[in-house]
């Protein structure tokens, strides 16, 4: 998959999750539990490991789970009940790979794989528990406006020694930016979280770059939808950091 369009695909998941913000909880529920699944079923496929649809079905029902609780959970602690689900999953990630019978020489690389997918997965409910925490949208803008920065100069051709640097400039110059336009958020908060974005996004476009392109499928899909389901969880608690 070129560069472009795993950014296009990333900058289209971003306005799904942020709408929730205007469309309501359901929705916002909803649109997480959609993109995690498309997620998990596509990161075994990414990985090319063995038992893609079984760890694809575990990877994905972690992360619809962990959205729909966070959703309905009681009280102010709406992850709560991410953290079993991370560790279920994962212990769930292990028994298939014991009892599964091929590509034994990979287990362990499988194994790891498979289990980032469930941490990122399980990460996206933190979407969900933003706009619960929250109610209005301007710390989400902060954050999205600088990810999504950060995806436009990733979609650049150049090298990621490049890439990386300018995407993590230009996201902390876009986070302040937003602040003032969205929010009260302070300048030098919204310049870390800009900050923090951009790296997330350069670390998982160098992720991509190492795995040489791919033709577009339901893996490179996958793989173009980490980086912003990652962030859920990041946006919840430097939110939380910040306000509370």
């Amino acid at each position: 998959m070129k560069s472009s369009t795993a950014g296009l695909i990333g900058i289209l998941a971003l306005v799904l999750l942020v709408a929730g913000h205007y469309l309501g909880l359901g929705y916002a529920v909803g649109v997480s539990i959609g993109l995690a699944a498309v997620f998990g079923y596509g990161w075994p496929y990414y990985l090319g490991i063995p038992a893609k649809k079984t760890l694809g079905t575990v990877i994905a029902l972690t992360g619809a789970v962990a959205a729909l609780t966070a959703g309905l959970t009681s009280g102010v602690d709406y992850l709560v009940w991410t953290p079993i689900f991370i560790a279920v999953g994962f212990g769930a990630i292990m028994v298939v790979q014991l009892i599964r019978g091929t590509g034994q020489k990979h287990r362990l690389e499988s194994t790891l794989g498979s289990g980032a997918g469930v941490v990122i997965a399980g990460f996206t409910c933190g979407w969900v528990a933003s706009f619960r925490f929250l109610g209005e949208p301007g710390m989400t803008l902060i954050v999205a406006i600088g990810a999504a920065v950060a995806l436009m100069v990733g979609m650049l051709p150049w090298p990621d020694r490049v890439v990386a640097p300018l995407a993590i400039v230009l996201a902390a110059l876009a986070g302040p930016l937003a602040a003032l336009m969205f929010s009260d958020v302070r300048i030098l908060p919204a310049i870390v979280l800009g900050v923090l974005v951009a790296a997330v996004v350069a670390a998982f476009r160098r992720l991509r770059t190492l795995t040489g392109h791919q033709k577009l499928s339901f893996g490179s899909v996958a793989a173009a939808l980490a980086p912003v389901l990652s962030m859920g969880a990041l946006v919840y608690f430097v939110e939380k950091m910040l306000l509370s």
